[in-house]
């Protein structure tokens, strides 16, 4: 009976062997060496018929290896040998150059017009106009003083507003990175003037050691200020809120990554330096739950706003999230005109964000993107006469001029960015972030790959990159028209639907009107069928649009 074909190159292997055995019987010294190695090879072969983990083994045995092999360096040979310029996921490699030139102060032209498609159903752009302002001999900008790159968030309760950048670093906790990545970050943020959020894994000694500003996230495991049951400890946040590095304070909901995902951090990564910052014993499993203990209805999630705002002394405060079900927002809208209770700030993340790892149906089929889910909050704040009270942020794969004044126009106040500034210490995007084997040092706790970040010069790349999008981002509107680029409204940006459709967002997305939703009988698709379903005094929707009407008549 032959052999399969699929066996040949095990049996080549093991005649060889053989040959070369006898070779060395007949006193040819010389093949000893290939010997060994040909009889290891046998023996390797005869493993992979045994074994029963892999079926490509199995059917080819030692020259299977090679498939294993080939798989493992395939992200590699696609970004260093097969990727143009607009492939690569979830950055194309236009975008990482984008941000690496930048980040070194390089000049940022490209000769030759642009990659894209410009007639793709998805492409969008934002129109010029034919009296630019600005130009050749204006005064340079400088990101950390001019007003028109700031925005002021506090709202009317709020005794100590800040003047945020209107880009900034997105939510990015010490542990998912490393000591000399959070150092570098932040020195970088002094350095610009401009805001560095702490992520969930709130303020570490490598925050207070960079000095710049912080916004501090607390999540569901309350860090910084946790009991030793995992719950919420006022003394200790009233405690750190003090540190007049924190100019802000953010209630995680929920993150774009993996809305409505908790997490746990094993005991054998629990370290001194990250025990210290999360406020919880070293070596000991910390879990992060999928909701809040400290509220569990909207009108008492806005009782824990005030009571933050009121530790802090009257820093702002506000909430992150990405749109999930819109009556539990619009729970929450409700009641802040129940209570008169309101945010300082919300900041919308979009499902398309995430740079701490999550299971792939959460990365890919869970959450709202962001311009939907930015949209749906500006209109409902809108319509129910709360937008003018009330800043909002957005994050979510925004990095460029173009993405931040594409977030501005659809009603955002300020932009925040996390993989940009991961870019701009080095961050190579080879998706090794959760195996502690970051090639760069930046998401790792392994101190030797750690050291291959140099602090100093990272925080002048950090600071870079920030001056050179926000000196973008004033080119971007001066030549739209605009003197300011919060002057950015949907009018400014176009969308195609369709081959021959061009729309601006102005026509193309439904904007609500002020006090809409509080008029009688409103019908506006998407909105009206959920708020009928929102209840402020529970995140369950009421089940259906006639006993929401029956309810409301009730009340």
């Amino acid at each position: 009976m032959a052999l399969p074909a699929r066996y040949s190159v095990f049996i080549l292997i093991i005649l060889l062997a053989l040959f070369c055995f006898a070779m060395t019987l007949g006193g040819a010294e010389f093949f000893i060496w290939p010997f060994a190695v040909f009889a290891g090879l046998t023996g390797l072969g005869i493993w992979d018929l045994t074994q029963k983990r892999h079926a490509v083994l199995r059917n080819y045995p030692v020259i299977g290896h090679a498939r294993y092999m080939l798989e493992s360096i395939r992200p590699e040979l696609r970004q260093y040998f097969f990727e143009s310029n607009l492939d690569g996921a979830p950055f194309s490699r236009e975008k990482r150059s984008l941000v690496y030139d930048r980040a070194k102060d390089i000049e940022g032209n490209k000769p030759f017009g642009t990659e894209y498609n410009v007639y793709a159903n998805d492409y969008a752009w934002v129109n010029h106009s034919m009296v630019p302002k600005g130009g050749p001999g204006t005064p340079p900008v400088d990101p950390k003083t001019d007003e028109r790159l700031r925005i002021s968030i506090g709202g009317p309760d709020c005794a100590k507003p800040y003047s945020a950048s209107l880009f900034n670093i997105s939510a990015m906790s010490f542990g998912s990175l490393s000591a000399n990545a959070i150092l570098a970050l932040n020195t970088g943020a002094k350095t610009g003037g401009f805001a560095h959020d702490t992520g969930e894994g709130s303020v570490s000694r490598y925050h207070r050691a960079g000095g710049g500003d912080l916004i501090w996230e607390l999540g569901s495991g309350y860090f910084g200020c946790r009991r030793p049951d995992g719950g919420f400890d006022a003394e200790a946040f009233e405690k750190q809120a003090q540190n007049p590095q924190i100019k802000m304070i953010e209630i995680k909901l929920s993150q774009g990554a993996k809305p409505g995902h908790g997490g746990v951090l094993p005991g054998a990564k629990v370290t001194q330096e990250i025990a210290e910052a999360r406020g919880v014993p070293v070596g000991v499993e910390c879990i992060s739950p999928s909701a809040h203990s400290a509220f569990s209805t909207p009108v008492e999630l806005l009782e824990f706003i005030s009571t933050l705002r009121r530790l802090s002394g009257g820093k702002p405060v506000g909430f992150k999230l990405c749109i999930g079900h819109r009556w539990e927002f619009m729970a929450v809208v409700k009641a802040m005109l129940k209570t008169g209770i309101l945010p300082d700030f919300i900041v919308v993340d979009g499902a398309e964000g995430g740079t701490g790892a999550a299971p792939v149906e959460f990365s890919n089929r869970l959450g709202t993107p962001l311009r939907l889910g930015l949209s749906f909050v500006h209109n409902t704040l809108v319509a129910t006469n709360l937008r003018d009270k009330i800043r909002i942020g957005a994050s979510g794969k925004l990095i460029s001029a173009f993405d931040i004044s594409g977030a501005l126009c659809l009603g955002a106040d300020w932009v925040n960015s996390a993989r940009g500034f991961m870019f701009a210490i080095g961050c190579i995007q080879s998706q090794s972030c959760h195996t502690n084997r970051c090639p760069t040092g930046v998401a790792t706790q392994d101190p030797k790959r750690q050291m291959a970040l140099v602090v100093p010069d990272k925080a002048t790349r950090v600071a870079n990159f920030h001056h050179n999008t926000m000196k973008a981002l004033m080119d971007f509107a001066e030549a739209s028209g605009l003197s300011s680029p919060k002057e950015f409204g949907p009018e400014h940006f176009y969308l195609r639907e369709g081959h021959r459709t061009v729309l601006p967002a102005s026509t193309a997305v439904d904007w609500l009107k002020p006090g809409s939703l509080l008029a009688e009988g409103h019908d506006h698709p998407g909105y009206s069928t959920y708020w009928l379903m929102a209840d402020p005094d529970t995140f369950m929707p009421i089940r259906s649009v006639q006993s929401a009407k029956d309810a409301r008549q009730a009340r």
